[in-house]
């Protein structure tokens, strides 16, 4: 009996669609509730290469929804807990993990040499930059996103059907749509909503046809609806080629959803030697991606990509100080 018998008996895979499942790439961006659930998922269906991309650390809160964590990895990067908790669980699967921030920088990179992509992220702005990479790039990629108890997904198939843009002309302003933190999110809606995702990305690496509507859904009410989204005419991103969220400055400063929390970033590539700031500061380091010391009454997180939270403060001049004072860029 080999390790996905379950799988290739299934007349929708069987060995011909394994073999395809096996030389899949497949990005992931975000790891949080959806993310999560998803990389663990492609891998233990066996995908070939995982490449997951996650920003933040654990924090308790996360618990309460995402897979993978357990109350031992707070505090340490997610993207370096989740490759070490896929490698365990299959061997075969190579994980490329990024500690990064997502950002007009990098976007295409990180999306260049993959199959398709699945949005796992918990804010707008990087969807919309996810959208620009991607239909520019001709990546296919699937939008999720959940609040509360419902949520929705769309694959989006760059010169086969819409775009995000078709669905969502112009981004919400900030501060106008409700956040995780104040509108909560039901345990149980990341797992369907992620599995869902996971199984149109293998369905696209076997050839099989994909969803063609938005689905949305409803978990505590049990109320599911698929809805018919066309390509729109004079679409900014898909009709005419215009990729401004692409094209756009990273963000320096970045206020962190709930936490009480300024995330201050280089706006270039380094590549910070987390060896000093332990020598400096008597910084701890917490696995390969990152130290945490404490200044100030501000509780400080220090990536190796150059980011800095500052815990303590939503002031972005503050952290800016923060910042210059300790990082000293």
């Amino acid at each position: 009996m080999t390790r996905y018998s379950r799988q290739t008996v299934l007349p929708e895979i069987g060995e011909r669609g394994q073999e395809q499942i096996s030389k899949g790439k497949v990005a992931i961006i975000g790891l949080g509730g959806l993310g999560s659930v998803m990389s663990e998922g492609l891998a233990r269906a066996g995908v070939g290469m995982l490449r997951v991309i996650d920003r933040d650390v654990v924090e308790l809160s996360n618990l309460q929804r995402q897979a993978l964590y357990h109350e031992g990895n707070v505090g340490m990067a997610k993207a370096d807990v989740v490759k070490e908790k896929l490698q365990k669980i299959n061997s075969e699967v190579e994980v490329d993990a990024r500690v990064v921030e997502v950002s007009p920088n990098n976007v295409e990179g990180l999306i260049e040499d993959v199959d398709i992509v699945l949005d796992a992220t918990d804010n707008m702005k990087t969807r919309f930059l996810l959208n620009d990479a991607c239909v520019k790039n001709k990546v296919p990629w699937i939008f999720t996103a959940i609040l509360g108890t419902y949520g929705m997904t769309m694959n989006i198939e760059p010169g086969e059907g819409p775009c995000l843009r078709c669905l969502l002309s112009v981004m919400p302003d900030p501060g106008s749509m409700e956040t995780c933190a104040t509108a909560g999110i039901l345990f149980s809606l990341p797992r369907v909503l992620a599995n869902i995702a996971s199984t149109e990305a293998v369905k696209y690496l076997v050839d099989a046809d994909l969803r063609p509507t938005l689905l949305t859904m409803d978990i505590w009410k049990n109320d599911y609806e698929q809805i018919d989204v066309a390509r729109r005419d004079g679409c900014h991103c898909c009709g005419e080629g215009e990729y401004e969220y692409l094209d756009g400055d990273e963000d320096v400063t970045t206020e962190l959803c709930g936490r009480d929390a300024v995330q201050v970033s280089p706006g270039e590539r380094v590549d910070i030697e987390l060896d000093k700031y332990q020598e400096r500061y008597g910084a701890e380091r917490v696995g390969r991606s990152l130290v945490k010391f404490s200044v100030d009454g501000y509780e400080l997180t220090l990536f190796k990509d150059g980011r800095l939270i500052v815990e303590g403060t939503e002031d972005h001049k503050k952290a800016l100080s923060v910042y210059s004072e300790y990082v000293g860029r």
